[in-house]
């Protein structure tokens, strides 16, 4: 394992944010697949619940964004998202490493590690903005119809997108814990 990857920056705040994101995305993914539906009945707790969750997580996404963008140079997007030609050749060894099932050896965020970031944040962004809007639009009790029917049913493409994300996510932890690098106990404030 290269200095560069074992030394891996972890910050409080990153921290903060990372269990924020986790646990109330994962809350309100859950809450969605099982007691959402019931926004347009007289008794619409679950909805209730799955909107104050899904608010709590968007609210914990903006600080990541404002975080990931006027925070420390290492955890700033314009360090790791994948957006140079030279970090999209990295997201290529790094695929083309995993075909050969070996684990990349980089710092946190950069190559593939990256490019899942970036989709991930993007598919919270959808999911956070959309059930935002829906807070607002949504009257319990009201099925909706219309663009505002067609916005809820484009919010749920979090019902495959967070699972997707997780897969990617989780596997790759479970992987380099494997491999002896235990990030993970960092981000739970092990070490």
């Amino acid at each position: 394992m290269s200095g560069e990857a074992a030394a891996v920056k972890i910050d409080v705040t990153t921290r903060v944010l990372h269990l924020g994101l986790a646990t109330f995305g994962i809350a309100a993914w859950l809450l969605g697949l099982t007691v959402a539906g019931d926004y347009d009945e007289a008794r619409h707790t679950g909805y209730l619940v799955h909107m104050v969750i899904g608010l709590t997580f968007t609210t914990f996404l903006a600080l990541r964004l404002l975080y990931g963008i006027f925070g420390p140079v290492y955890a700033r997007f314009s360090s790791w998202v994948p957006w140079t030609k030279a970090r999209w050749l990295l997201v290529m060894d790094d695929i083309k490493m995993l075909l050969r099932l070996r684990i990349p050896d980089r710092a946190s965020h950069e190559g593939f590690a990256g490019l899942v970031q970036t989709l991930g944040l993007l598919a919270f962004v959808w999911i956070g903005c959309s059930g935002t809007s829906l807070s607002i639009l949504i009257t319990p009790g009201v099925k909706l119809t219309g663009w505002q029917h067609s916005l809820q049913e484009a919010h749920q493409i979090g019902q495959v997108l967070i699972p997707a994300y997780l897969a990617l996510h989780v596997g790759a932890v479970l992987l380099h814990a494997l491999s002896g690098r235990h990030v993970w106990r960092k981000m739970i404030f092990l070490e």
